[in-house]
């Protein structure tokens, strides 16, 4: 992911955000060291945002599509109710064994439930109601998670979309991911039934809500 600010500016941002602790803290370094695809973790910043999303819409269920190595479910599942869950999809056992030793460590891991296997697959099995969905999953089925996502929203939940910028080549897509991440961009902003913020944080984050 080329960097949208310099080098400099983005550790400044991190630096003004709450440092999560221990926990985080060393999930963070053991990816960046050991794991050749740690761009892809959401980091403190995205991890933050979602957290405060969490806390200030008042979240109970959640549901994220792509765990990766669990820094933002996590970050998600600490700023629910101690009833709260959180159920996070994904198909790399792999990256989400990192995950679930981080997740022991932590008071809030009863809140998480990993569902290994294809997302959809999980999607299909949820009931409506869900107050927040995080997508950060494979880009060429983002459409199909994000029609999922407006049948299993609350009224007045949230859906956040990771990586909406692409590294920039969003303005001329030349392969399939980034023709799929176009296209979702363009589906949701001519969306009638959603009003929706493209925010500009790391790689793009964007937020829809029902009208």
């Amino acid at each position: 992911m080329p960097p949208f600010v310099s080098d400099e500016l983005e550790q400044y941002a991190v630096n003004h955000t709450t440092d999560p602790g221990p926990v985080f803290n060393e999930l963070a370094e053991e990816v960046r060291r050991d794991v050749p695809s740690a761009g892809m973790m959401s980091g403190r910043t995205v991890g933050y945002l979602l957290n405060t999303l969490v806390f200030a819409t008042g979240a109970k269920r959640v549901l994220e599509v792509g765990t990766f190595v669990g820094y933002s479910a996590l970050m998600m599942s600490s700023a629910l109710p101690e009833d709260g869950e959180l159920v996070t999809c994904d198909v790399d056992p792999e990256a989400t064994a990192i995950a679930q030793r981080y997740w022991a460590r932590s008071p809030h891991s009863s809140k998480i439930r990993l569902a290994l296997g294809p997302a959809l697959e999980t999607m299909a099995t949820l009931e409506p109601g869900i107050d927040l969905v995080f997508i950060d999953a494979d880009k060429e089925n983002y459409s199909n998670y994000y029609e999922r996502a407006m049948e299993l929203i609350a009224p007045a939940g949230l859906i956040v979309i990771d990586n909406v910028l692409w590294g920039g080549r969003v303005l001329d897509p030349r392969d399939e991911s980034d023709r799929a991440i176009a296209a979702l961009n363009d589906r949701v902003q001519a969306d009638e039934r959603v009003n929706n913020v493209m925010l500009t944080v790391r790689d793009g984050v964007m937020l829809i809500r029902k009208r």
